[in-house]
C-alpha cells in the first residue's frame, strides 16, 4: 500500500517488564488482553482515522506463557470490514530478544466500531483483502464470528 494510513496492520514491540508478571514470573493473562486491546485499537483507529470502541473479543487462546524479560510482539491485522466495524486478528508472540526466535503465545479476534463524538457508529472505508492469504484470513474470521453468533446467550440466574 502506498498510503501508510491505509496499511491494514500494526505491530507493537516491547519487553515484558517486572510490573506485568505474577508470582510465577509469567505475565498476567489480563495484561496480555490489555495489550491485545491496545494493538487492536491502534489498528482500528489507523484504518478508520477516527475514534473506535471495542465491541467484541473472542476466540482468545493462550498457548504459551510470556516470561519476564521476553521480547513481546503484538500484531493486529485487519481481516475485513463491515459498514462501521473492523474485524481484526491479533497475534501475540514472545521469546528471546538475542536470538530473535519468537513463538505464538496468544491469539484472538477483536471487533471495533468507528464512532462519532456522540458515540454513534460512523461509516468507514471498506477493506478488500488483496492477497490469497488475506482473503483466507477474512474467510476464517467470518466463519469464527458466525459460529460465535450461533452460541446460546446465557441468561442471568
Amino acid at each position: 500500500m502506498s498510503d501508510p494510513k491505509l496499511d491494514p496492520s500494526i505491530t507493537l514491540r516491547f519487553l515484558a517488564e517486572p510490573s506485568t508478571v505474577n508470582f510465577g514470573g509469567k505475565v498476567h493473562g489480563g495484561t496480555v488482553m490489555k495489550w491485545i486491546d491496545e494493538a487492536g485499537y491502534a489498528c482500528a483507529t489507523k484504518w478508520a482515522q477516527r475514534y473506535c470502541v471495542t465491541v467484541y473479543v473472542g476466540g482468545i487462546r493462550f498457548h504459551h506463557p510470556i516470561m519476564i524479560g521476553d521480547l513481546v510482539e503484538v500484531e493486529a491485522r485487519l481481516a475485513y470490514t463491515g459498514g462501521t466495524s473492523m474485524n481484526i486478528v491479533v497475534d501475540v508472540r514472545s521469546g528471546d530478544m538475542k536470538s530473535g526466535k519468537l513463538q505464538t503465545t496468544t491469539e484472538c479476534v477483536i471487533v471495533f466500531v468507528s464512532v462519532d463524538s456522540h458515540g454513534r457508529p460512523t461509516p468507514i472505508q471498506p477493506y478488500a483483502p488483496a492477497t490469497p492469504e488475506a482473503q483466507a484470513l477474512a474467510k476464517s474470521v467470518r466463519a469464527q464470528l458466525d459460529a460465535s453468533r450461533q452460541l446460546p446467550t446465557p441468561t442471568p440466574s
